[in-house]
């Protein structure tokens, strides 16, 4: 099925953060392009909830007044490669600020997650600073930027920076009471 293009892909439909997504930021055939970006049909045949949204007029579905219907029975139970853990908060979030205030935050926290993957990933944390970045508040995450920038040398090696950058966000997470593991 073929889907129309959506401006802002990095926020799906369903209230995924596509943006904070290890899909999103893979090379190759694999890589998603978020929610009905370019080349979405390639990867993905078909998708209930952006058939029903274009069926109802929605971008997205907390739009709709029918939200939430049972298509998001038990979605927040278990990941897939993001977590879905915030899913229904972030479309809250998105609605009571607004579009353009969301997509201003989760493009702050996209830019950050981008600087993490290109300093910081050491072929082995991709997903651990995804699920991070998505599931921490902004301002936990730059708090914990903050700390990386203080506490880990910029010439260290490789392994250890990614080490201790993710010992930062673990310890941030423990302080919120987040867990950092995907549910499979």
């Amino acid at each position: 099925m073929k889907f129309k293009l959506r401006a802002y892909p990095q926020f799906s439909a369903c209230g995924l953060n596509c943006g904070l997504c290890p899909r999103y930021y893979t090379n190759g055939p694999s890589r998603c392009p978020g929610c009905a970006g370019e080349g979405f049909t390639e990867s993905h045949c078909g998708c209930g909830i952006l058939s029903c949204c274009e069926r109802h007029g929605v971008e997205y579905c907390f739009l709709c007044e029918e939200y939430p219907c049972s298509k998001y029975d038990g979605v927040d139970l278990t990941d897939s490669f993001i977590s879905h853990k915030n899913q229904f908060k972030d479309m809250d979030k998105a609605k009571q600020m607004g579009m353009d205030a969301y997509k201003a935050e989760l493009d702050k926290k996209i830019q950050i997650l981008e600087r993490l993957l290109e300093h910081y990933d050491d072929g082995r944390r991709k997903s651990f600073f995804c699920t991070a970045v998505n599931l921490l508040e902004l301002e936990d995450v730059r708090v914990v930027m903050a700390q990386i920038a203080e506490e880990i040398e910029a010439d260290a090696p490789l392994k250890e920076k990614a080490k201790g950058a993710a010992r930062l966000f673990e310890e941030m997470a423990g302080l919120r009471e987040v867990s950092l593991k995907l549910r499979k």
